[in-house]
Parts: C-alpha cells; structure tokens; sequence
C-alpha cells in the first residue's frame, strides 16, 4: 500500500515538474529529479542504480543554475541594463499572476522593455533587449522541458 502511495506522489512530483518548465515558481528539474527518488524508494531502490540517479541529480542542479544563466545571457546578449534585467524580473512576475504560463513570458518581455525605456534607450534598443529576453527564456525553457521529459519517460517506463 506504502509503495503505491509513494508512486502516486512520484507520479505528480514528475508531472509537476513538467509544469514547472514553464512556471518559475516550480522547481522543475528537481521535481523531475525526486519524482525518481520516491519511485525508487517504492520500488525498493531496484529500478535506477546509484550512477544513474547521481548523474541525473547533477544534470537537475545543473538545468537549475543553467536556467538563470541562459536568461540572463540572453538579455546581456543584446545589450540589457540593469533595468531592464530588473524589469524583466518583475515583468515576469506581475504576469504569472495577470495572465499564467503565457503572461510570464509577456511580462518578461514587456518588463525589459520598460526597464530600457526608463533608461532612455530608444525603442529599437529597447524592443531589441526585450527580443533577447525573450529568446533566453524560451531557450531555458525547452532546456528544462528536455530534461523534465526524460526523466518522466524513465519514470513511466520503470514504474511497471
């Protein structure tokens, strides 16, 4: 009974990870990454060896810190200030809540945009640094999805 309970919680701790690529308030790739802890702690630590899951622990750190990195690089790429790095920041956050998942990505983008705008960039500069943005964080995004998904597909394949 222990063991299907501890699998119904891998199983929404995995889906959760899914869910959390797009939202930021979700640790994505760690949830993936304890959605196989617990399926094998049901199963008795049969399923995965120990490489395995300490690869895979890696790989989720990893996707974490890498997340930040690639968002923030995509915004320095095109020539993002303070501003609109904060503005992105609070951008994202104000559109988790006004209009989520896609108000996250929108809320970046118009975030940055307005931060470079106070800065007295130009539009185009603006709109430039927003696209950098943009493109970061989707690029962070599909990065955490590839992982989430592989470790769901290791998941469900070792959970019968």
């Amino acid at each position: 009974m222990l063991s299907v309970v501890l699998i119904i919680i891998g199983l929404i701790a995995a889906l959760a990870g899914i869910v959390g690529c797009i939202l930021p308030l979700l640790p994505g790739p760690m949830l993936s990454f304890l959605s196989l802890v617990i399926l094998d702690l049901a199963r008795d630590w049969q399923p995965f060896s120990l490489t395995f899951l300490l690869v895979m622990a890696a790989i989720a750190v990893g996707m974490t810190l890498l997340d930040y990195v690639v968002s923030a690089a995509g915004a320095k790429k095109y020539g993002a200030t303070k501003f609109g790095v904060w503005g992105s920041v609070i951008g994202m956050v104000i559109g988790i809540f006004v209009f989520p998942p896609v108000g996250i990505f929108a809320g970046a983008l118009i975030g940055a945009i307005a931060g470079e705008l106070a800065m007295g960039k130009s539009t185009g500069q603006a709109m430039r640094v927003g696209w950098g943005v943009l493109v970061g964080n989707f690029i962070g995004a599909a990065i955490k999805l590839a992982y989430c998904l592989t470790a769901f597909f290791f998941y469900i394949t070792k959970m019968f």
